[in-house]
């Protein structure tokens, strides 16, 4: 198979296309470098193609995408705090970047199947939990109204053009590759880098907030069984197992896996943060039945190593 994966050099699609190499596939890789590395496909190799190069840009699209049997479009402007900063790029990559590989695909002779990442964000102020896929959306930041966007045009198309489909919505994904040291990093690395460098946890709000956080190579490995098997649905489907888990929980794990008591800074809430955030996982169950996630203090044992390894003394 030709398996595109757009965004493909970050840190959840390095590990996606570890796992789709271990099946026997040799993916191609888009991505214009702007969050991703091009450090987190050496590893791989020749098992992967690169091509450096945006999303916004139609003509490179064209070239990447012809013959695709899958695209896995990762590829994203992410951070709640970035589109509130700058909301008009934000939809502009995450909007008309979708739109541009939609359009192409659904041109192709035959269309390749289309995975699409979205995000948990789109529930935002509806506090309903465990957060299912027939719950109103409700975005609290520019990223959210963006993903939610993005997300629709996907499965309009499947329901407009035939085009195979599947929209996952991510929760919280964590693992090796995700990195720190910048303003908006996610909460387990920003944790982890700040435990290694010795400095106070940076903590937004009372650290009360729950989150549903998902290991890597699980969202990986779901991604993979869907492309492989092409699996699609015609509703938004949450990848993540039903956990919930404070912030302040997560920084004692982190705390017993390096052996000492961390200490912590209290800063003032994000913008556009929502305070609660679990998934319904019936819909993935029933799709993906065979699937087990990594448990969150496996996946943090995991990416305590990785990060400690990496770390310059």
């Amino acid at each position: 198979m030709k398996i595109v994966v757009t965004g493909g050099a970050g840190f959840i699609g390095a590990n996606l296309c570890r796992i789709m190499i271990a099946h026997g596939q040799r993916p191609v890789v888009l991505d214009d470098l702007s969050t991703g590395s091009i450090d987190n496909l050496a590893p791989l190799g020749d098992d992967v193609e690169f091509v450096e190069g945006s999303i916004l840009d139609a003509p490179l699209c064209a070239e990447v995408l012809a013959g695709a049997d899958a695209v896995v479009h990762l590829a994203a402007r992410p951070s709640v705090a970035r589109s509130v900063d700058d909301p008009m790029l934000t939809h502009r990559i995450n909007v008309d970047g979708t739109m541009n590989l939609l359009e192409l695909a659904r041109a192709a002779a035959t269309p390749p199947m289309f995975v699409f990442a979205s995000s948990s964000s789109v529930y935002g102020a509806n506090p309903e939990l465990p957060k299912h896929e027939g719950l109103a959306t409700r975005p609290r930041s520019p990223y959210a109204a963006s993903k939610l966007t993005a997300e629709a045009y996907v499965l309009a198309y499947q329901e407009t053009y035939g085009l195979p489909a599947l929209a996952f919505r991510f929760f919280n994904v964590f693992g090796p590759l995700q990195q720190a040291g910048h303003a908006y990093a996610a909460v387990i690395p920003a944790f982890i880098d700040a435990a290694l460098r010795e400095v106070p946890l940076p903590i937004q709000s009372d650290g009360e907030q729950t989150r549903d956080f998902t290991y890597v190579d699980t969202v990986a490995t779901v991604i993979t069984q869907a492309v492989l098997g092409r699996i699609t649905s015609p509703t938004p489907v949450n990848l993540a197992f039903g956990s919930r888990t404070s912030i302040n929980v997560v920084a004692d794990m982190i705390g017993e896996l390096l052996g000492r008591e961390l200490p912590r800074e209290h800063l003032a809430p994000r913008i556009g943060d929502v305070r609660d955030s679990q998934a319904a996982n019936d819909s993935l169950r029933a799709l993906f039945p065979t699937v087990e996630p990594v448990s969150l203090a496996a996946g943090l044992e995991a990416t305590v190593a990785w990060m400690t390894a990496t770390t310059p003394a």
